[in-house]
């Protein structure tokens, strides 16, 4: 499918080159610099070079470039095209020098020319009417472009025969009053092109960068040529277009013919054709996708993306005629016009702009459309993948309890291993059935006649137990199998001695209960010792040695004279 989609692909480029090929397309370049008689300009040199490389890279038939031509080799130049655009589908004049109007003539000046008086133009310099019968013959685009609306270095001397002669400032305005044929200027009427800071003027930069983009309409060009030229010079530049086309795109480099696609089984990846109509951006790559997949997402999505390109095409053809219609308007302002013209030129700038504003409502209406069909795609994509991940888990876990059956069986299934026979018995054949004896029960245990007695002496050796040890299960015996439990962290029944209770304490080995001793005494391994205080101290109430208090007189009763000497230390009393 990948190689189908490459075939494709190279299929389209192919035809797209023999689609260019199948018109003939000629262009003749003039960078005239080095004036003669004037300042000698920089820029026109340069930018006659970038646009006869450009012309060249469009594979343009005929690409006739000239510079610093002389009044008598334009004109030469001009027949000799002339002849080459006969038979041409297209022909283009490009040039960049210095231009003139003269009494609402506009003129490109030869290298040579002098023009002393007003009257000398006709003689010194080439008309943009001369220019325009070189490209008369061509059947399907005539476009001239004059990057000439620079300052007139000739004003300042020229002298004028004529007092009502005019000499403007820059290019005038001019109707493309033939069929087919596209003018174009630097600037607007009355202003001047600004050569720029690089090595080509913005206008000649904008120019190279958009007017042979595959498929794009010449109008449309155009339009990306002024905005650009506007941004470079801070809307200081504007340039001008006027044309007498008709309603179909005209384009100098024809968009890539896309072929129709061939059926394909119903598992072929649609969206590698999906993906080729798009890099083909063309209303008839789209009709072209879906002629070949009429129905599905991925043919909503081509029929949004056909009918953006097509509100966008009606949308750049309302404004063209908006712009026309307002220019007529404002030229019978100026002239003077009869009031009906005026009101009817009126009309047709509101007629003009509704249209322009509906094609502008119905490009919006079908870019939100496109942009949903988008979010749609995006969205069925994100449930197919949570889909397959889901299936993928289930498929998992199937497995997972596939195996864990199949290793059960197998365990269950596992032979068990005999007995070893003694060596010289007989060995049995066949299948002996294993029978796994019943154990016997085991014989009741025997409750000792003197168990009370067993289990406190085991209490005492635990050290739970203190006193005499006897025969009766008594409070004392009770307490101190308590306290077992207490130390030891069990539940034994207290109430009675069992044999559960002599187990448990038989199986400590030490002693479970710490030692106590009687008050004077303190726990020395398995015994108490009494405690001695050295000279000048005495036994507290705690039990530790203190320093001997101050002896505190008080009375004493009769009856106590016969108890010694005692004595108060700190609340508590002592006695010798």
């Amino acid at each position: 499918m990948r190689r189908l989609g490459l075939i494709a692909m190279a299929l389209a480029f192919c035809l797209a080159g023999e689609s260019a090929r199948a018109e003939k397309r000629v262009a003749l370049v003039f960078g005239n610099s080095g004036y003669q008689n004037v300042t000698a300009l920089t820029n026109p040199a340069n930018d006659a070079a970038a646009m006869a490389e450009m012309f060249r890279k469009a594979s343009f038939d005929v690409i006739d470039s000239r510079r610093d031509l002389k009044y008598m080799e334009m004109r030469r130049a001009l027949r000799d095209f002339t002849e080459k655009a006969r038979g041409a589908d297209i022909a283009v004049i490009y040039f960049a020098g210095h231009g003139l109007e003269v009494d609402g003539t506009n003129y490109a000046v030869p290298v040579d020319a002098v023009l002393e008086r007003d009257s000398d133009v006709d003689d010194e310099a080439v008309s943009l009417n001369r220019i325009l019968l070189a490209v008369e013959p061509a059947a399907k685009l005539r476009l001239v472009i004059l990057d000439a609306c620079r300052d007139n270095p000739f004003a300042k001397k020229m002298k004028r025969t004529i007092a009502s002669r005019s000499l403007g400032r820059g290019l005038i305005g001019v109707e493309a009053n033939r069929p087919n044929t596209f003018i174009a200027f630097a600037a607007k009427e009355g202003a001047t092109a600004s050569d720029g800071d690089g090595r080509n003027s913005p206008f000649t930069t904008a120019l190279v960068k958009h007017l042979t983009i595959p498929g794009l309409d010449i109008r449309k060009a155009f339009g990306f040529v002024r905005d650009d030229v506007m941004s470079a010079t801070a809307s200081q530049q504007e340039p001008y277009t006027t044309n007498s086309l008709g309603g179909n795109d005209v384009s100098l480099v024809p968009a890539p013919a896309v072929p129709a696609l061939p059926a394909r089984p119903a598992d072929t990846d649609v969206r590698a054709d999906y993906e080729l109509a798009e890099r083909v951006g063309t209303v008839e790559g789209w009709d072209s996708f879906i002629a070949a997949h009429p129905s599905g997402f991925y043919a909503n999505l081509a029929k949004a993306q056909r009918n953006k390109l097509t509100a966008e095409t009606e949308r750049a053809a309302a404004a063209e005629k908006a712009r026309q219609a307002a220019d007529e308007r404002a030229r019978l302002a100026v002239e003077g016009a009869k009031a009906a013209d005026q009101a009817k030129a009126e009309a047709e700038v509101k007629a003009t702009e509704q249209a322009r504003i509906a094609a502008e409502k119905k490009k919006q209406v079908e870019e939100a459309k496109l942009a949903a069909e988008q979010n749609r795609l995006a969205e069925q994509a994100k449930a197919a993948e949570i889909k397959k991940a889901a299936e993928l888990q289930r498929e998992a876990e199937a497995e997972a309890k596939k195996a864990s059956a199949a290793k059960l069986a197998a365990t269950n299934e596992a032979p068990q291993q005999p007995d070893t026979p003694t060596p010289g018995s007989a060995q049995p054949t066949g299948r002996i059935a294993m029978v796994t004896p019943t154990p016997e029960p085991q014989a009741s245990r025997a409750i000792p006649s003197d168990l009370p007695r067993l289990l406190q002496a085991e209490l005492k050796r635990v050290g739970c137990k203190t006193g005499e040890v006897g025969n009766e299960w008594n409070d004392q015996a009770r307490r101190a199998l308590s306290l077992f439990n207490q130390k030891a962290g069990t539940k034994l029944d207290t109430r009675l001695a069992s044999l559960d209770a002599l187990d448990a304490v038989q199986a400590k080995a030490g002693r479970v209960c710490p030692l106590e001793c009687d008050r004077g005494f303190r726990a020395s391994g398995e015994v108490c010792v009494k405690i001695t205080c050295e000279a000048g101290y005495v036994l507290s109430a705690g039990g530790s040695c203190v320093k001997r208090p101050e002896a505190t007189r008080e009375r004493r009763s009769p009856s106590s004279a016969s108890r010694g000497k005692c004595f108060v230390y700190q609340g508590t009393s002592f006695c010798e």
